[in-house]
């Protein structure tokens, strides 16, 4: 039995009290090696493992028997057709098909190569071809062969492949549906493959790829300055109307192109409308944008801060100014208001003076007796002391009510001359006293 040697005291363990684990990273990783690989197979195959198992020893016979390697691409290619309505599809209503589906491209659509479409077609010739199905006993059907055919005609047409690309719409990757915040939901890998997608269409490569949270501005801004500016050679000439190609009717064949030609303008424009609306809603919810945003506005708030702090001492000194100049206009005004009333109180003694004075000399003849003259007629008299006391200003009317108290027909006499002679009242009114 083997012992241990025995424990010392004297052994001891350093701990670093002030560690901390390293910030985390997001770092790509790309998964290789034949494990990988097996796996891709059973994804892209929708095998489960029993089915993957029986494959592989199949294979693995093959190889002992000298059969060779599998090729590679096949591994890539559909083992059963991914849309079994394309063996009762119209052959003449080709241009609805799956194309990619029909050549079994249905996991690599626009990525296929040339000698991959090559490979899947001749692979499609064999399974499908009218004689083979004849053999195995099947019902003679050879419309989904003819759409076989004529996908690989459209498919290894460079020009023709690119205008079928541009109505694939299978391979669009459709926006994201959740929204910034809510569980499960990522941005970059969310908004990735979308922006992979479109990327396709692009006129100018290599197109800029959506990185990830440690992106610097530099990169995030030329990324997001290219899909502003992302010029696409999408088309939509697929979808066209054929042509007819009996030139006896050439109005209705220029009408034909007319009407496909603004069909294409229109979906054109609508497809441009739609990736716009694509990188805006990318832009409002990428958190490096709203972070750069956050960053550059504290930034120039701090700048903004310490530009502004001469401007705030000035306006310290100028509040201050302000305020002793605003309690010496309060001072002002209330000193204006004290003599305003006290203005309006002697103009109201003045008035009160005033009408005071006319009650005194309308009252005059009746004060006195109407002069000692008994043949006098009152309420004449009285008249012409009313309008004599129009006449009068105010201090000549604080005059003749003093003189009044002298003499009283003495002073109605000059005020009435006085009138008279400034020609502000005729003789005749005031013939009493003239």
């Amino acid at each position: 039995m083997l012992s241990l040697p025995a424990l010392k005291e004297d052994i001891t363990v350093s701990v670093v009290a002030g560690a901390q684990l390293t910030a985390a990273e997001r770092r790509p990783l790309e998964p290789v090696g034949r494990h990988f690989l097996q796996h891709a197979t059973r994804t892209l195959r929708n095998h489960t493992w029993s089915e993957f198992e029986k494959i592989q020893a199949a294979e693995n016979v093959q190889a002992v028997d000298g059969a060779g390697a599998a090729d590679p691409d096949e591994l890539l290619f559909d083992t059963e057709l991914a849309d079994e309505t394309l063996l009762e599809h119209d052959a003449r209503d080709w241009k609805t098909a799956d194309l990619y589906a029909a050549m079994g491209l249905s996991q690599l659509r626009y990525r296929a190569t040339d000698v991959q479409i090559v490979k899947a077609h001749r692979k499609q010739v064999v399974k499908y071809h009218p004689d083979k199905q004849s053999a195995a006993g099947a019902a003679e059907n050879d419309a989904f062969f003819k759409i076989i055919q004529k996908a690989f005609e459209t498919l290894t047409d460079r020009t023709k492949r690119m205008q079928y690309d541009s109505c694939d719409f299978v391979a669009d990757v459709e926006p994201p549906v959740g929204k910034p915040g809510a569980a499960g939901y990522d941005f970059f890998e969310a908004w990735a493959p979308v922006f992979a997608s479109e990327a396709r269409f692009s006129k100018k490569q290599p197109v800029p790829e959506l990185g990830d949270d440690s992106a610097d501005q530099k990169t995030v801004e030329a990324f997001y300055g290219f899909w502003h500016r992302f010029d696409s050679w999408r088309t939509f000439e697929f979808l066209d109307e054929d042509v007819p190609d009996d030139s006896s009717n050439r109005d209705h064949k220029r009408y034909i192109e007319r009407k496909n030609k603004a069909a294409r303008d229109k979906k054109k424009t609508a497809d441009n409308a739609r990736l716009v609306k694509l990188v805006e809603r990318a832009m409002n919810e990428d958190p490096r944008i709203r972070r750069f945003k956050e960053e550059a506005k504290k930034l120039k708030e701090q700048k903004k801060w310490d530009r502004e702090a001469g401007a705030r001492a000035e306006a310290a000194a100028k509040e201050a100014a302000e305020r002793e100049a605003a309690e010496k206009a309060a001072l002002e005004a209330e000193q204006a208001a004290a003599a305003k009333m006290d203005k309006k109180k002697l103009k109201e003694a003045a008035k009160a003076a005033k009408k005071k004075n006319k009650r005194a000399l309308r009252n005059a003849g009746k004060d006195n007796e109407y002069f000692g003259d008994a043949a006098a007629d009152h309420d004449a008299v009285d008249a012409q002391i009313a309008l004599i006391v129009d006449t009068l200003s105010d201090d000549q009317l604080a005059e003749t009510v003093a003189a009044v108290k002298q003499d009283a027909k003495q002073a109605l006499q000059t005020a009435a001359k006085n009138a008279v002679d400034t020609k502000q009242l005729t003789a005749a009114l005031v013939s009493y006293f003239i």
